[in-house]
């Protein structure tokens, strides 16, 4: 159960402005469920959850069995949301140290460093290992150059004849280069269906298969984003409905003032989580040059970095904290002989004990500076709640970015780069491009 703490954001907003948000945000839900707003052809998430058939669950497992059986290691290729999903719910699931016989997630295309790749391949070379690569198209460039040099090394190690089944491919189900090359081959495919796109794209097969081959109970993830799902559909009420009233809360202090949000976590379970949440409202919202900018940080390790900047900084920020209430694992605060460090009136204590304060204090000072703090709390953390808070923050994203009034559900900026560089690069048909890209870098450069 999903709960949310208002209580330090008490004088940051006049209440008749949270109101007026909060009805809008009847509106933008409606357009969720009637999908007539903008973008409605990628509203397939909405009742994801609920439509995931059982044989297609079977299926995931089935692979990913044949993948632990086999491998050591399995390589996720991807960038975006064909691999920000999977890792932070992988990394917010399992033993932060693997045992030994757990097959363990490696990570490829998600950027062009060679360092990075070349150092995964020389890594590779030893070890039993099978790739699932990730891509609609199956040309996106950063994934599309780590697969080469995989595929190849998949080749070599195993032969031709073995690479079906060392390779899966998670793609259209039925055009791309992908695909095509998944035909000839004969690769196990899984579908990326047209109507999700890649940020919310977890619960599909593009996260289920990852997550299942690092050992999380992917049925329990389902199950937890079909109660969020069910709760967030029948609850019409905002003031009840928490995606709604999140959506109001944050895009009330949007229009006081508070540019940034800063998604806070104190486990760094969560990081991860944290990365796939700035792109799931970064890629949704910042379009006609307005929108909240997301922002994380891990505390309390940042509260000794970025801490002072937001206790002192500009008062453009509020912060959503993530509070996970109890620990799965604890750890008692021994005595020590002498007091040498000055810890000993904290014996007997646990570290999840420490953390809570740590984190109570923060919000208090935080608040008293000018921050307002909004938590978001649940039980613990595991597999289903992990499905429960993906579903929640998918479905107010969507909820706020209609309220913003921009299409939550395309990223044309995106394309802005991938041109540029398509044309420095000199890719077919954009040598017109390529000249005038260099002479504007030229002009700089002069300048």
């Amino acid at each position: 159960m999903i709960k949310l703490n208002t209580k330090f954001l008490h004088s940051y907003f006049p209440k008749t402005l949270l109101d007026k948000n909060l009805q809008k945000s009847i509106s933008a839900r409606e357009l969720l469920h009637s999908k007539k707003g903008a973008g409605s052809e990628y509203l397939g998430w909405v009742n994801l959850p609920s439509s995931i058939q059982k044989e297609e669950i079977e299926q995931v497992l089935k692979v990913a069995k044949l993948i632990k059986e086999s491998s050591e290691y399995l390589v996720v290729v991807g960038i975006g949301g064909s691999y920000l999903g999977a890792r932070a719910m992988i990394e917010a699931n399992i033993n932060s140290f693997p045992k030994k016989n757990q097959c363990k997630i490696l990570f490829a295309g998600h950027h062009i460093d060679s360092d990075y790749h070349k150092e995964l391949l020389e890594f590779l070379e030893d070890k039993d290992f099978s790739v699932n690569v990730i891509s609609k198209s199956g040309t996106t460039t950063e994934p599309a150059l780590a697969f080469r040099s995989l595929f190849a090394l998949v080749e070599k190690k195993y032969g031709k004849e073995k690479i079906k089944n060392r390779i899966f491919a998670t793609t259209d189900e039925k055009k791309g280069a992908l695909k095509k090359l998944a035909d000839e081959y004969q690769l196990t495919t899984f579908v990326i269906p047209d109507d999700v796109g890649g940020r919310f794209s977890v619960l599909t097969p593009v996260g289920l298969l990852p997550i299942a081959c690092a050992g999380v109970d992917i049925v329990s993830f389902i199950n937890g984003a079909i109660s969020m799902q069910k709760q967030l559909a029948s609850e019409t009420d905002p003031e009840k409905n928490i995606a709604c009233v999140y959506a109001a809360l944050r895009n009330t202090l949007y229009e006081s003032g508070k540019e940034i949000e800063i998604l806070v976590n104190y486990n760094p379970k969560l990081q991860y989580f944290t990365e796939w949440w700035k792109q799931l409202f970064g890629e949704s919202e910042g379009k006609n040059k307005k929108g909240i900018f997301p922002a994380g940080v891990n505390f309390t390790s940042d509260l000794h970095s970025m801490g002072q900047y937001i206790q002192d900084g500009e008062r453009k920020i509020f912060e959503t904290i993530l509070n996970i209430e109890s620990a799965n694992q604890d750890l008692t605060i021994e005595e020590f002989p002498g007091d040498p460090d000055g810890l000993n009136y904290i014996a007997g204590k646990n570290l999840h004990y420490v953390n809570s304060k740590a984190m109570q204090g923060t919000y208090l000072a935080h608040y008293e500076g000018g921050v307002p703090c909004l938590e978001i709390s649940v039980p613990k953390l595991n597999a289903e709640i992990s499905g429960e808070l993906v579903y929640f923050f998918e479905y107010a994203c969507g909820i706020s970015g209609y309220m913003l009034g921009v299409n939550p559900f395309d990223q044309p900026g995106v394309e802005d780069y991938k041109n540029n560089m398509f044309a420095l690069l000199g890719k077919k048909g954009f040598e017109e491009m390529k000249k005038t890209v260099e002479a504007k870098l030229n002009s700089l450069e002069k300048n």
